[in-house]
């Protein structure tokens, strides 16, 4: 491509894409003249890997949501999310997300339990590994449904160190998912924490997830 072909493919791109939100890209690239396109190979890379993280991101969350669901069908019954039990063990509703409400208006609609847990949010997985639910839940039943936890630690600090990772992992979610960059975070060591959270549930589907994703390869070629 000539240098007047790339200006006028920068210069198209960038209006198209909004100067304002190349100017993040620009920043990060040093781009040093309207025929640079450091940028737009940013672009492209963080288009490309934020693609890519998804499938991991998909099979993490559908992992953790069903180890939820497996030890509250161990305390309230398969017909969790309909327990009165489960339901107060909630907290009310307050200012922001409230885990109650989101049951509440999943299960008006849904007629069966596996119809609920997909349309329950993220952020109600990871709400799940709070304090509030040690006595019930998860004193018990955490390494039974996490098998592949650190046996020598308490279960407070494992269902603590799952919540942060779960914290981590949502931001990354919500930034891709509202097409935000991603190219200033570790993302080697946000795949690791997706696959460390897959493995505590199941090492084989660990490893399957990891020969079935293009991620770490796309990381390796941040431009």
């Amino acid at each position: 491509m000539s240098i007047n072909e790339t200006v006028r493919e920068v210069r198209a791109v960038r209006k198209a894409l909004s100067p304002a939100r190349m100017a993040t890209y620009e920043l990060a690239a040093a781009v040093t003249g309207d025929e640079d396109p450091a940028a737009l190979a940013l672009y492209a890379w963080n288009a490309q890997v934020s693609a890519a993280l998804l499938a991991p991101l998909h099979i993490c969350e559908v992992v953790i949501r069903n180890s939820v669901s497996d030890a509250l069908e161990m305390v309230y019954g398969a017909m969790w999310p309909w327990s009165p039990g489960f339901e107060q063990s909630l907290p009310a509703q307050g200012i922001g997300y409230s885990p109650r409400k989101d049951l509440q208006d999943v299960r008006r609609i849904q007629t069966s339990t596996g119809k609920v847990i997909p349309e329950l949010r993220f952020v109600f997985w990871q709400k799940m590994f709070t304090s509030r639910h040690d006595n019930r839940l998860w004193n018990t039943h955490l390494t039974r449904v996490l098998p592949n936890l650190a046996p020598a630690k308490p279960v407070g600090q494992l269902r603590r160190e799952i919540y942060d990772s779960l914290e981590e992992i949502r931001k990354l979610r919500n930034r891709i998912a509202h097409h935000e960059p991603i190219f200033a975070r570790n993302l080697s060591g946000d795949l690791q924490r997706i696959v460390d959270l897959v493995e505590v549930r199941c090492k084989v589907t660990a490893r399957w997830m990891m020969s079935n994703q293009q991620a770490s390869t796309i990381i390796a070629q941040h431009p």
